[in-house]
This record gives structure tokens, C-alpha cells and sequence, in this order.
């Protein structure tokens, strides 16, 4: 049966949803305040990041964090006059942080994020974004041996999922990629993953394609869900009633007002991400690399290189700190000696962070026809695809080949 569903959000889990819809055989309007890809979705790190199913509260976080807090070399920041706003969110978020709750997440992250390029080639193909999706290694590098033995809990993790990699040291590891600095001499190198080289171009060229496929755009806020019988029968924006059949929130880090209209009280916090990008550098990584000392990734973009990472609490409305953007010119300048680019952009955004570090996907438990697909935190490019194909399953009535209980909207109705 063909239905009218409004997507509310056009980064890239509302235009992976409204592409499956489309191809579903549904009638797409596609809403947003700013546009495709103005948000998260523009100013990610690139990489499809199939492996990252071990979360940011992994076993020793909560004795780590003050001494990082403290330490301006290290990534991680914190508005201090936010705290008390944070602090309850701050409780759950920590509580995550030991080995059981990782393995959970890293379980079900695995069954959205973990077959990314093959999932974003089905996504873009014949869309005209595939131009911008490349596969690549993605590599995590080292001061040395032992600083990469030092993290062998995240990587038996990724093993117990069934990711494989290969450990380079020494000449191996200079023969693959010889620009970095001799004090990075190990390196963990993962196959089978793939990289964005424009992510702001690629979600606009795949709500382009939504568009061309007869799909309506609009520009515009959603404050609130109509409903008819205890079912979505439209949504307002703007003073209007746009009526659809069933509706999608999958505005990020900005869903907890819709959410909780919804029935869903999500514990969502802006983690504020940084990037830098470094135009016409005189040297370009071979792929995508995590700096693990300094827990940023250098991508290589379209004549550009994005420096991307950094966790800042501070809420969504304070400016953007300095700090870090100093701290990832001070780290890429140490991990690649030399290097040089003729200008910079400097950018901020909020990565949506759930306390247990898993997304909400599916049906809200009080409304018939809303759906949910938000708080993805660092994967949200990673996942997307996936993330908008299991909806469509949901809102087509077909049962999708995995189990969605981890992701459940009414684990906080």
C-alpha cells in the first residue's frame, strides 16, 4: 500500500529513508529547517567506519576523564558552566562505561554500521552521489607496539564481531604510508571500509535524487504531530498542516522535543565535534587514519584534508571553544612533519549522544505511523543507510532480518 510519508530531517538517515521509501514505493516529503546536509551531516569525519562499534564509555572513563578534562593536550573538553545541565545525563552516559554495556552496544551497532560501503553503494547507486563514495582501508595509528597492546579490549571486541585487520610496524608500516612521523610506528590497518570524500555534497546530491524521483522538499521547522485516532495524520511547519500517512524524526541531536510529543524521552546530549580542514596540503594520507594519542581522524577529502574529532560538552547554543581547533593543528603538525596547505575552514557541529550509545530506530509507542531513526553519535554517516532501509521496512509493513530490540523507542517511553 502507497503511502505519504513526511521525513522530518534531511541529513543523511532522513535521505537514506527517504530514498528506501521511494523505492518502497512511497510518496516522500522530505523536511528541514536548513536543507540537505547543512547540519552533522556536512561536517563529519568522512569515513565509513564500519569498525567503530566500541563506544566512547569503555572500561576506565570515569578515572580517565578528570585527568583529560585537565589536560590541554588531550581531546576532550567541557564548558564548565554547562555541567549542572549535564550532570544527569552525565550519570547515565557513565554507567555505560564497563565491559558488559560495551559489548552490548558493540553487538548491535554491529548490525547497523558494520557492512557501511556496501551499504552506502546500494544507497547512491544510480543516484549521482556515488561520484563522492570510495572504498579505502581505514587505519589506526600508534606511537608503537605497545601503545597499540595498551588497547586490546577494543580490539578483542571488534574481533568477537568478526572484524580482521593486519598490524604493520617498523618498514611495513613506513612502506605503506611513508609521511608520518617515526615516533608513529605501528599501525592497525582495516580492510573493507570506504570513505565520503564530500559529505555536505553527497546527502545534497542523494535529496536531489529524492526530488527527481518526485519526492517534495520543503524548508521549514515541524513543532508539532497532528494526529487522527491515535495515528499521524500531518505535521505543522510553519503555521501549516502538511497531512501525510506516517512520519520520520530523524533530526539528530534536535529530536528530543518531537521525541517526547511521541511518547520517547530520549537521554540525548550534544557531543560538539571540531574539524579542520587543511585546502591543497602538500601531502595526502592513503587513507583514512585515527591518530589514536590524539582521537582524531585525518580523511582525505576532495583537495582537502578534514581533521575531524574532539569531544566537547557545552549544549548546542555556545559558540565554538578555540581550544580544539588548536589542539588538531598541533596534532596533525606532529603526526605529519612538513606538512603544509594554502588555507583553512574551521568547523563545529553536535553529534547526537545517547546515554547508552545506541540509536532510537522504530515505531513510537503511543502514536500509530511516527517513526524514529536519531542518536547514531560518532557513526551517524556510517549508519545512515542502513539506518533508513529498516525504517522503510517498518513503515512497509515488511519485517526486517534483524532484531530492532536494541534500538527500541519504548526502552524510554
Amino acid at each position: 500500500m502507497t503511502k505519504t510519508v513526511a521525513v522530518i530531517g534531511a541529513g543523511i538517515v532522513g535521505v537514506s529513508t527517504a530514498i528506501w521509501l521511494q523505492r518502497d514505493g512511497h510518496k516522500v516529503i522530505l523536511i528541514d529547517r536548513a536543507g540537505p546536509g547543512e547540519g552533522t551531516s556536512h561536517g563529519n569525519g568522512g569515513v565509513l567506519a564500519s569498525c567503530s562499534v566500541v563506544p566512547v564509555p569503555a572500561p576506565g572513563l570515569l578515572s580517565q576523564a578528570p585527568r583529560m578534562l585537565l589536560d590541554p593536550n588531550q581531546p576532550l573538553f567541557l564548558k564548565w558552566r554547562y555541567l549542572p545541565r549535564l550532570a544527569p545525563w552525565l550519570v547515565k552516559y557513565l554507567r555505560h562505561a564497563n565491559a558488559p554495556a560495551v559489548r552490548r552496544r558493540a553487538a548491535a551497532a554491529s548490525n547497523i554500521i558494520g557492512d557501511s560501503y556496501n551499504d552506502h553503494l546500494a544507497l547512491s547507486a544510480g543516484t549521482g552521489a556515488e561520484t563522492w563514495l570510495h572504498p579505502a582501508d581505514y587505519i589506526y595509528v600508534y606511537n608503537d607496539r605497545a601503545h597499540y597492546d595498551a588497547s586490546a579490549f577494543g580490539f578483542d571486541v571488534r574481533r568477537e564481531n568478526g572484524f580482521s585487520w593486519e598490524v604493520l610496524e617498523g618498514a611495513a608500516w613506513k612502506d605503506y604510508d611513508p609521511i608520518f612521523a617515526p615516533d608513529l610506528g605501528c599501525a592497525a590497518v582495516f580492510g573493507g571500509h570506504g570513505r565520503i570524500s564530500d559529505p555536505g555534497q553527497y546527502v545534497k546530491a542523494l535529496a536531489k535524487h529524492v526530488v527527481a524521483m518526485g519526492g517534495r522538499q520543503i524548508l521549514g521547522e515541524v513543532t508539532d504531530v497532528v494526529r487522527a485516532n491515535g495515528a499521524v495524520s500531518g505535521l505543522r511547519v510553519g503555521g501549516e498542516t502538511i497531512a501525510c500517512d506516517a512520519a520520520v524524526l530523524t533530526t539528530g541531536v534536535w529530536s528530543t522535543d518531537l521525541a517526547r510529543k511521541l511518547g520517547v524521552n530520549p537521554p540525548l546530549e550534544s557531543e560538539r565535534g571540531y574539524h579542520l580542514e587543511l585546502y591543497e596540503p602538500s601531502v595526502m594520507p592513503r587513507a583514512p587514519v585515527m591518530i589514536a594519542s590524539g582521537k582524531f581522524v585525518a580523511t582525505p577529502m576532495e583537495g582537502r584534508l578534514r581533521l575531524a574529532g574532539i569531544v566537547e560538552f557545552g549544549g548546542l547554543d555556545a559558540p565554538p571553544s578555540r581550544a580544539p581547533f588548536d589542539l588538531l593543528r598541533k596534532q596533525i603538525r606532529a603526526a605529519i612533519p612538513g606538512l603544509s596547505w594554502k588555507k583553512e575552514v574551521e568547523w563545529m557541529g553536535h553529534r547526537p549522544s545517547m546515554a547508552d550509545s545506541l540509536p532510537v530506530i522504530g515505531e513510537s509507542p503511543v502514536v500509530k505511523g511516527a517513526y524514529m531513526g536519531f542518536g547514531h553519535d560518532h557513526v551517524g554517516l556510517t549508519g545512515g543507510p542502513k539506518t533508513g532501509r529498516l525504517l522503510s521496512q517498518l513503515i512497509s509493513g515488511n519485517t526486517p532480518n534483524i532484531s530492532l530490540a536494541p534500538y527500541a523507542p519504548d526502552r524510554f517511553h
